[in-house]
C-alpha cells in the first residue's frame, strides 16, 4: 500500500467530498467519505480513520454532535471545516473534542499541514521513520535516505519513489504508475513514466539498473536489497 494512513471526510457538500479525496488520494491517503455525521458513526468502527475532517454544519447530524460522539468509538484526530469564523463557534467545537479546525474557503496545502500535524502528534508510532532495505523513508516528512544519505528529489520524483518503495514485493505496471502519481486525467507525454525512472536511477547512481528492475512485457520493480 501507498500510504498506512486513513482519513474520513466529513461534509454534505459533494464538491468538497470530491476535491478532498482526490487532493488526498494523490498525497497516498486511504480515503473514506460520508455525507453526514449519522453515516460518519456507522463508518468509523469499520474504516478505523487516524484522521476525520468533518464540516460543522450538516443535515442528520451535525459536526458538533459528531465530535462529541466520535471519542467514544474512535481516537482520531478531529480537524473541523466551518464557514463560521467567530471565535464562540470555534471553541465550541474544540471544547466538544475536535483537535483542529479550518475556516473555509481554505488552502489545501495548509489542510495538508495540519493533517501531518495530527499525524505526528496523535501517532507518533505510526509516523516514524520506516526502513526498506537500504532505504528509509518518512512520509511525513517528505524526505528518503539511501544508505543513510538523504536524496535529492523534486516532489514527483518523491512521490514515483515512494510508490515504488512501498509496493517493493511487487511489479507495478507503467499504467498502475502514471495513474497513481500523475492521475487519470493526465494528459501529457506518453513517455512521462519512463522519462521519471530515468531521473531516479540518476539520483540513485543506478546506472547498470540493478536497483530499479525494467521487467520486459510487465513494468518495473524496486529492489531493496543488496544481491
Amino acid at each position: 500500500m501507498a500510504n498506512k494512513f486513513r482519513i474520513l471526510v466529513v461534509d454534505d457538500d459533494a464538491s468538497i467530498r470530491q476535491m478532498l479525496s482526490l487532493g488526498l488520494k494523490q498525497e497516498g491517503y486511504d480515503i473514506g467519505t460520508a455525507d453526514n455525521g449519522k453515516k460518519a458513526l456507522e463508518i468509523i468502527p469499520v474504516f478505523e480513520p487516524h484522521v476525520i475532517i468533518l464540516d460543522i454544519m450538516m443535515p442528520v447530524m451535525d459536526g458538533y454532535e459528531l465530535c462529541e460522539s466520535i471519542p467514544e468509538i474512535s481516537g482520531a484526530s478531529m480537524i473541523m471545516l466551518t464557514a463560521k469564523d467567530t471565535s464562540k463557534d470555534i471553541v465550541k467545537g474544540l471544547r466538544l473534542g475536535a483537535h483542529d479546525y479550518l475556516v473555509k474557503p481554505f488552502h489545501f496545502d495548509e489542510l495538508l499541514a495540519r493533517i501531518e500535524v495530527q499525524l505526528r502528534n496523535r501517532f507518533p508510532d505510526l509516523s516514524g521513520k520506516r526502513t526498506i532495505g537500504r532505504f528509509t523513508i518518512d512520509e511525513l516528512k517528505k524526505s528518503i535516505l539511501l544508505d543513510d544519505q538523504p536524496l535529492q528529489l523534486s516532489p514527483t520524483e518523491y512521490k514515483l519513489l515512494s510508490y515504488l518503495l512501498w509496493n517493493s514485493n511487487q511489479t507495478l505496471s507503467k499504467e498502475q504508475i502514471l495513474i497513481h502519481i500523475w492521475g487519470y486525467d493526465f494528459e501529457g507525454e506518453d513517455n512521462i513514466v519512463e522519462v521519471y525512472i530515468r531521473y531516479l536511477r540518476e539520483k540513485l547512481g543506478d546506472l547498470d539498473h540493478t536497483i530499479i528492475k525494467t521487467v520486459r512485457g510487465l513494468g518495473y520493480h524496486l529492489q531493496t536489497e543488496q544481491q
